[in-house]
């Protein structure tokens, strides 16, 4: 998710464990906590494709993240020595501030290491956008308000609380629609003679009502939308190629094995002024896609592995109100 969002949740967490006995330093506290292993964008793992699926590994581990919680709390009660007293809630608002940051960012479509090292498949549901104004708002409405009570702590908990518990519902809710919205597709594509090899479903920015599917077949993708609006339950899907067969040389090349297991499949290939091109289907929408990496060069005969580099694609967010539109609006 977003930074505010991970701030915000970090410190209502934070607010919620301590706010009563140590004010808004259990906010402060849980609000740095909250976006501390997001820091890790700023360590360079050897290469742009390396940057890219390293994040979200070690520093989003639940492992790792519990074993750095009584140093950091260590330090808390070195700046604050007067509340050594709390030491046992400042280790909990450490810990549950930490790895609530994870287990949120599990719900988006980029993949999250919860297990690194042991285990380092990417959890990413996909059931909520990297940026949900409806995810975001409770928390920070109930944070704001609980440290402005700070003359009343009892009724500032609530309102802390009351941000968490809406905006945990709406995580719920997430989950519930894209469910829905996955057997609308399975059966739209089933109707329509198609066997996907994978199939993705996540919502559309900035809400929960719209849906984008990506259907995977050995030579391409098919894209569609659903709102949950729509009087149909039925979905129209649009076919794009994916040049595949340019990989077939390049399989041994650690880039393009990255990517294939990193985006779970769900990447197009492509020919771009005689360099091959891998793009992440699942962020970004077509034509418009947010990360895309260069990994071979067209040679005669064969391709041949190259250095790999990411690809700054231009985006317009000119399409994002008619893709919103598109919530209200069914095709005819």
């Amino acid at each position: 998710m977003d930074s505010i969002t991970q701030i915000a949740l970090g410190a209502a967490v934070g607010h919620a464990v301590l706010g009563r006995h140590v004010g808004y330093r259990a906010a402060l506290w849980g609000s740095l906590c909250g976006t501390l292993p997001d820091l890790d964008v700023f360590i360079s793992m050897g290469g742009p494709v390396a940057d890219f699926t390293y994040h979200r590994s070690f520093s989003h581990s639940l492992l790792v993240l519990t074993l750095i919680t009584p140093v950091i709390t260590w330090l808390i009660i070195k700046i604050h020595p007067a509340t050594q007293l709390y030491r046992r809630s400042w280790l909990w608002l450490v810990f549950l501030s930490l790895t609530t940051h994870p287990l949120l960012d599990s719900f988006t479509i980029y993949g999250t290491q919860l297990l690194w090292p042991i285990v380092e498949t990417p959890i990413g549901l996909g059931s909520i956008f990297i940026i949900d104004p409806l995810y975001t708002l409770p928390l920070l409405i109930g944070v704001i308000t609980a440290l402005s009570l700070h003359h009343r702590p009892r009724l500032a908990q609530r309102f802390n609380q009351a941000g968490l518990v809406i905006s945990t519902l709406y995580l719920g809710w997430s989950f519930t629609a894209q469910f829905h919205v996955k057997q609308i597709a399975e059966e739209s594509l089933s109707n329509a003679n198609l066997t996907p090899t994978a199939l993705l479903v996540t919502p559309a920015p900035f809400n929960t009502i719209l849906w984008r599917i990506v259907a995977m077949d050995n030579k391409g993708y098919h894209e569609g939308y659903y709102s949950l609006l729509d009087e149909k339950p039925t979905i129209s899907f649009i076919r794009y190629a994916s040049a595949t067969h340019l990989l077939d040389d390049l399989q041994q090349h650690w880039p393009v094995q990255r990517l294939a297991w990193f985006t779970k499949g769900f990447y197009k290939v492509e020919n771009l002024k005689g360099t091959i091109t891998m793009t992440d289907l699942r962020m970004g929408a077509e034509p418009d896609y947010v990360f895309s990496f260069t990994v071979g060069t067209i040679s005669n005969p064969h391709p041949i592995p190259s250095t790999d580099k990411r690809i700054i694609m231009p985006r317009s967010w000119d399409r994002v109100p008619d893709m919103l539109r598109r919530i209200w609006i069914e095709p005819s």
